[in-house]
């Protein structure tokens, strides 16, 4: 038996270190007979000669720890009843998508029996529809039940067959949720309340590599009902069942010092190269003091000091088909708030905050994608293993096509030093070109098709994207051809003193139904409801964004971006100019090579448009504090990320925002941030 020492490299333009699995191939035991003539009675027959034994396959070994993770959908139903006196009621069923993790221990007896023990917790997609319970009205009153989570922990009883194992399971049930309560004319009240019950199924597990299991699972949940009473003496009563199919994915945990089989420890262990599996992650949490605001409005950054965390989970499942094909998944879970719901600047400074605004975790299935690449031949280079990169060796000469759900800035406004908040720098107006509107959903996500035409030193890229129906909004517009976003890109690759350099230039156009900000303005009958305006429209802009390698460890980058500033933003952030750039140095001359220090700035715009309408008490998605003083925004960001080990940072964060959401009576306000990341 043998298994494939695994990889470790250095992220070390993004200032992370990354722990990068190699790939896996299915262990393999071979049993033979020696060569040579058998000893046998010379009237023995032909067929007495020598044979080779059949190749073995070694049995999986079921017995030990185990964690993994899982996705499905789920099917709920309630009977809810509210009184207050009056009385309403509610029959409700519920569908949508779920994830989650899991943990357990399995015995294989000789028999080939299997007992086993697990828990598991599950999570609802962030679309509201998912995760409402029931919800009922009154005259006097409207309430709702949205559930949080639901948990389990399960005996397991199987029987395994090789690779495969067949099980039953049962136990308890538990699950957490909220119920909200509006009376009419006054505030809404919360009541947090836990549910217990059983929960049974069965499911089939097919070992497919020495520490990768997959599973197809059934489970049936009843909980106990549910009696509420909220502050206003109102009273909600409801039941609540659910029905679970869900796909999981198990991996193998050797106790150090326990022989297996294959006793590794390691978290990876060889795999095949037609797949990988990747994950991380990121908890960040961000804080300010008091600072001068004389008033405020809904998009405001509240004045009195704040605190407020994100944090995201990520598998990155990546696989490849076929020849050139490869498909790309990347399920999430998502908790965590920005500052005043993620509002109140237009360089924001928590990039994670677009993927929160859950108390809980909620699951988003991110990103699908399918990817074929053609090769035209001559030279050839690798492309090294990433969260959404197969390891492969390819034509530098090549057409790569790619459709499916991702983020526009996965293939467009890419840069070494300033491009992931979960590594790099954390502002909004930094990470990425500020007055690039690119087309996505609240979490940064959309649906689109590219093509990328890569020669040695420079690549093409062109892309068509939905656009959202409306601004800020999840659901997309799918008038194909008259509506969308459309994205072009050239990069450049060149030397400067014998040290590599980018430019990337880009040009999108967005035909979008949205509003006009003047129009809202020429008509007084409207006030600021700039949706009266909303209307088939044209938004243009471009961006340049420029990196350079100074030294082997210290780079520089720099963006410039601009839209025409006339309608409104459709998906990013208030911004229509904006200037950044800073510089990104590496710890090796102070011992600490997989350290990074950076430091950079930003100033962010308004067209003349935009600003009359915030001044008159408008709102855009980030930013609308009731009036405006007017000047430019402007941030300063510097960092240092400790690398703890290969594949742990924990990031020391500061911002300083002077003039936030362009209001020179509001702030400066003091970010401190602190961020740790990690990654297989």
């Amino acid at each position: 038996m043998s298994a494939a020492a695994i990889g470790i490299h250095s992220r070390l333009g993004a200032g992370v270190v990354t722990l990068r699995g190699t790939r896996f191939r299915y262990l393999r035991t071979a049993a033979a007979i020696a060569s040579g003539v058998l000893a046998v009675p010379a009237t023995g027959r032909a067929a007495d000669l020598p044979l080779k034994a059949p190749a073995l396959k070694a049995v999986y070994d079921w017995t030990g720890l185990y964690i993994g993770a899982h996705v499905g959908v789920t099917r709920g139903t309630s009977a809810a009843t509210l009184t207050d006196p009056t009385l309403a009621t509610d029959n409700n069923v519920f569908t949508g998508a779920t994830g989650g993790v899991q943990a357990g221990y399995n015995w294989r007896l000789n028999s080939g029996l299997l007992l086993g023990v697990e828990g598991d917790i599950s999570f609802p997609n962030y679309m509201p529809s998912n995760h409402v319970v029931s919800s009922t009205g009154t005259a006097l009153s409207f309430a709702e039940e949205r559930w949080d989570y639901v948990a389990s922990l399960r005996a397991r009883l199987g029987y395994t067959h090789g690779d495969w194992l067949f099980y039953a399971t049962g136990g308890a049930a538990f699950t957490g949720e909220r119920f909200l309560s509006t009376p009419n004319g006054g505030v809404e009240e919360k009541v947090l309340h836990t549910r217990l019950g059983w929960t049974a199924g069965g499911g089939v597990e097919y070992a497919f590599a020495p520490h990768w299991s997959a599973r197809l699972e059934y489970l049936y949940s009843k909980f106990e009902n549910a009696n509420v009473t909220f502050p206003d003496g109102a009273q909600y009563a409801s039941s609540m069942d659910f029905h679970s199919l869900r796909l999981g994915l198990n991996r193998k945990i050797d106790w150090p010092g326990v022989p297996t089989y294959n006793p590794k420890s390691d978290v990876t262990d060889t795999e095949s190269n037609r797949w990988e599996i990747h994950g991380q992650s990121t908890a960040l949490g961000q804080g300010y003091p008091a600072f001068r605001a004389p008033y405020t409005g809904p998009n405001s950054l509240l004045p009195s000091p704040d605190f407020q965390q994100t944090w995201s989970n990520s598998l990155y499942l990546n696989a490849r088909l076929w020849d050139g094909g490869e498909v790309y998944f990347n399920p999430e879970l998502l908790q965590g708030f920005g500052f005043n719901n993620t509002t109140g600047a237009a360089g924001f400074p928590n990039g994670e905050a677009q993927k929160s605004g859950f108390p809980y975790p909620h699951f988003n299935a991110s990103r699908l994608f399918v990817r074929h690449t053609f090769g035209f031949g001559g030279e050839q280079e690798e492309l090294a293993s990433g969260q959404l990169q197969l390891a492969s060796k390819v034509d530098v000469s090549r057409l790569t096509l790619q459709v499916g759900k991702f983020s526009v800035v996965d293939v467009f406004d890419g840069n070494s030093y300033a491009h992931d908040p979960r590594k790099d720098f954390m502002n909004w107006s930094i990470w990425a070109s500020g007055a690039f509107d690119y087309a996505a959903d609240k979490l940064g996500l959309g649906y689109g098709a590219t093509a990328e035409l890569n020669q040695k030193q420079w690549a093409l890229r062109a892309g068509y994207f939905l656009i959202g129906a409306e601004s800020n909004s999840s659901n997309f517009d799918t008038n194909i051809g008259r509506r969308g976003e459309y994205v072009m890109e050239l990069e450049t690759r060149y030397s400067l003193f014998g040290l590599p350099g980018k430019l990337r230039t880009l040009g999108f156009v967005n035909s979008a139904f949205s509003g006009s900000y003047r129009e809202t303005l020429d008509n007084p009958a409207f006030g600021v409801d700039i949706s009266q305006t909303r209307r088939g429209r044209l938004k243009y802009g471009y961006a340049f964004n420029v990196e350079q390698a100074i030294t082997d460890d210290v780079g520089l980058f720099g963006r410039w971006s601009w839209n025409d500033g006339r309608n409104e933003i459709m998906a990013f952030t208030d911004i229509d100019r904006s200037l950044s750039g800073g510089v990104s140095v590496k710890g090796t001359r102070w011992g600490r090579p997989d350290d990074v220090v950076a430091i950079a700035g930003a100033i962010n715009a308004l067209s003349q448009d935009h600003r009359d309408f915030i001044a008159a008490g408008g709102l855009g998605p980030l930013i609308g504090d009731g009036q405006l003083n007017y000047r430019r925004e402007r941030v300063l960001e510097t960092y240092y990320a400790y690398a703890l080990n290969k594949a742990l940072t924990f990031t020391a964060d500061y911002q300083l925002i002077v003039n936030p959401a362009y209001n020179a009576d509001r702030g400066p306000v003091s970010v401190f941030s602190g961020r740790l990341h990690g990654e297989f």
